[in-house]
C-alpha cells in the first residue's frame, strides 16, 4: 500500500485525509465551544442556570443515542456517516451568526444547537474511530492513532492561545462560524478519501436492532480484555468529571488563582500531550508491551491528578504542584488513550465496531453524569479539596482493575477472530 520503512503513515494519502479533517475540526471545535458559551453569556446576558442547560444540552445527547448510533454505524458505509455528520453540524453551527446578524437569536436556538451538534459529534465519532482499522493495517493503528491524537494536542495550545482572541476580535458568534467552516473542510477532506470500505451487511443479514445492540453489549462485557477496560473505562470517567467540576472552584474560590495563571499552566499541558503522542508514534512500548503500557500510563496518570489537591496556594509552591500535574498527567494520558483505542480497534472484528465504541461512549457519558452529581455531593458535605482526593482514589481504583486483568499480560494485540466466534 505505501513504504511504511521510509515515512509511514504520512505516505497513505487516504489516512492523511482523514488526519486533516481531523485536525481541522478539533481546532474549530476547541475554539467553538468556548464560542458558544461566550455567545450566551455575553451576547444574550444568560443566566448561571441558562448556561447550565446549555451544558447539559452537549451531554446528555452522548447518553441518549450512542447505542443507535453503534448499530447505525455498523449496518452502513462509515464514511457517508462522517461526511453528513461534519455538514450537519456546520449547518447547525452557521445559523448563530446568521440569527444574530439579524438579531433574532435566542436562547432557545442555542439549546437546539447544542442538541444537534452534540448528536452528530456522536455518529461521527463512533464512525471515525471505527473507520480507521478499515483505512490502515493493523500493525499501523497505533502510530495512526498516536498521529491523530498528537496533532489534536498541538492544536488544544493554539486554540487555547487564540480562542479569546477570536471571541474578542469577531465577537462570538463570528467565532462560532469558525467552528462551522472547519466541519466544512473536514467534511471535504473525508470525501477526498478513496480506499473502499468493506461491504455492509445487506438487509437479509441484518437481525434486528434490539438483537444487534445486544450484540455490542457481548461484545464489550463477555471478552476477557475489553470487559475490564469497560469497567475501568466507567470508574475513571466518573472520577474525571467529578474534579472537572470541582477543580476550577477550588484553584480560583478557594486556592486564588486568576484565570489568566491558570490558562498559561493549562498550556502546558497540550505541549506534553505532544511528547506523550511522540513516544507512541514511536512505536516505543516502555513498560514491555501494550497492556503493561496502558496499566502504567494510568497509574502515572492517577498519580499526577494527586498534585492538584495537593495545591494549596497561588505562590510559587502552588504554581509548581499544578505544573507537575501538567508534565506528569497529561503525556501519560494521551499515551494511554492511543494504546488503549489501538487496543480495542485490532481486537474488535470489523463488523462489531461501531457498536463496541458506542458501548464505551454510553459508559462514560452515564459515568460522567453520574460523576456530575457525586461531585455536587462532595462539594456539598466534605469540601471541595476533600472531593479532588475522593476522585484521585477512585483513579486509582481504575489502575487495580486494569492491573488485576488479563490486560496487564497483553503484549501484542491478539487477532478479533476470537472476538467474533463469542457473537457469531
Amino acid at each position: 500500500m505505501r513504504s511504511r520503512l521510509l515515512t509511514g503513515l504520512w505516505a497513505h494519502p487516504d489516512f492523511v485525509r482523514l488526519w486533516a479533517g481531523n485536525s481541522i475540526s478539533v481546532f474549530g471545535s476547541l475554539i467553538g465551544g468556548l464560542a458558544l458559551q461566550f455567545t450566551a453569556i455575553l451576547w444574550l446576558d444568560a443566566s448561571a442556570a441558562e448556561v447550565a442547560i446549555l451544558a447539559a444540552s452537549q451531554l446528555i445527547p452522548g447518553f441518549l443515542v450512542s447505542i443507535a448510533a453503534g448499530v447505525w454505524v455498523d449496518r452502513l458505509r462509515r464514511r457517508p456517516i462522517m461526511i453528513a455528520a461534519d455538514l450537519g453540524r456546520a449547518a447547525a453551527l452557521f445559523s448563530i451568526p446568521i440569527a444574530a446578524g439579524f438579531d433574532s437569536l435566542t436562547m432557545v436556538q442555542l439549546y437546539a444547537v447544542g442538541l444537534v451538534v452534540s448528536t452528530l459529534a456522536v455518529f461521527f465519532d463512533s464512525a471515525y474511530q471505527s473507520y480507521l482499522p478499515a483505512l490502515v493495517e493493523r500493525e499501523d493503528l497505533i502510530e495512526g492513532n498516536a498521529k491523530m491524537q498528537g496533532t489534536a494536542s498541538a492544536v488544544e495550545v493554539v486554540s487555547f492561545s487564540i480562542s479569546g482572541w477570536l471571541v474578542q476580535l469577531l465577537r462570538a458568534p463570528g467565532a462560532v462560524a469558525v467552528d462551522a467552516a472547519s466541519f466544512v473542510c473536514s467534511a471535504f477532506f473525508v470525501w477526498r478519501i478513496r480506499t473502499p470500505e468493506h461491504a455492509r451487511p445487506s438487509p437479509e443479514e441484518q437481525t434486528g436492532f434490539a438483537t444487534e445492540a445486544a450484540d455490542g453489549f457481548r461484545v464489550v462485557f463477555r471478552d476477557g480484555l475489553l470487559r475490564p477496560i469497560a469497567l475501568a473505562t466507567a470508574v475513571q470517567a466518573l472520577a474525571s468529571q467529578v474534579i472537572s467540576v470541582l477543580f476550577l472552584l477550588y484553584l480560583s474560590g478557594e486556592v486564588g488563582f486568576e484565570p489568566g495563571v491558570l490558562g498559561m499552566i493549562f498550556a502546558i499541558g497540550g505541549v506534553t500531550s505532544v511528547a506523550g503522542a511522540w513516544v507512541a508514534n514511536r512505536g516505543i512500548l516502555l513498560f514491555g508491551g501494550v497492556g503493561p503500557t496502558i496499566v502504567v500510563s494510568a497509574l502515572f496518570r492517577a498519580g499526577g491528578a494527586l498534585f492538584m489537591p495537593l495545591c494549596t496556594d497561588a505562590g510559587w509552591l502552588g504554581v509548581s504542584f499544578l505544573v507537575a500535574n501538567q508534565l506528569v498527567t497529561d503525556p501519560f494520558w494521551t499515551m494511554f488513550n492511543i494504546h488503549d483505542v489501538s487496543l480495542r480497534q485490532a481486537i474488535t472484528p470489523e463488523r462489531l465496531q461501531g457498536r463496541m465504541f458506542a458501548n464505551f461512549r454510553l459508559l462514560e457519558f452515564g459515568s460522567a453524569l453520574a460523576g456530575t452529581a457525586l461531585a455536587a455531593a462532595l462539594g456539598a458535605t466534605v469540601g471541595l479539596r476533600a472531593g479532588m482526593f475522593a476522585a484521585c482514589g477512585l483513579m486509582f481504583v481504575s489502575v487495580a482493575v486494569l492491573a488485576a486483568s488479563p490486560v496487564m499480560r497483553v503484549r501484542h494485540a491478539p487477532p478479533p477472530q476470537v472476538l467474533a466466534e463469542e457473537v457469531a
